[in-house]
């Protein structure tokens, strides 16, 4: 919980400065543009990377396959589309990645692994 404290207080203000910067360095309406341009981008994005991965989940579950890395790939776009609605340079980055299928998998991975500890140190029970 801690690091999630400082992500909270220190990436807002990373994103503050770069858009100060990129207000003096191209001007406030393009920067606004761009803002707006990767918001509604964002969320065409993360609506049809959502559908896609719904549909994945669906046909898993009609074959009897536990759809694990579709709710994987589901938190993802989830996470991802929130920070691209976020005004942000760096919330922007880390959105794209976030909803594009190759990069991913490290973000899969890193959930994956923080789930795991959860369920090792016992946070987590697993009810069958």
């Amino acid at each position: 919980m801690r690091y999630l404290a400082l992500l909270i207080i220190i990436i807002p203000a990373i994103d503050i400065g770069f858009l100060l910067f990129s207000g003096k360095t191209i001007g406030v309406l393009p920067t606004i543009a761009i803002i707006i341009i990767t918001g509604v981008v964002g969320a065409y994005l993360a609506k049809k990377e959502g559908l896609q991965t719904i549909r994945k989940a669906q046909e898993q579950m009609a074959t009897g396959q536990v759809p694990g890395e579709s709710i994987l790939d589901g938190i993802c776009v989830i996470i991802g589309g929130t920070l691209l609605l976020t005004p942000g340079f760096i919330t922007d980055l880390f959105g794209f990645l976030l909803l594009f299928p190759p990069s991913r998998t490290p973000f899969k991975l890193l959930i994956k692994n923080f789930l795991f500890r959860r369920i090792q140190k016992g946070n987590i029970k697993i009810i069958k």
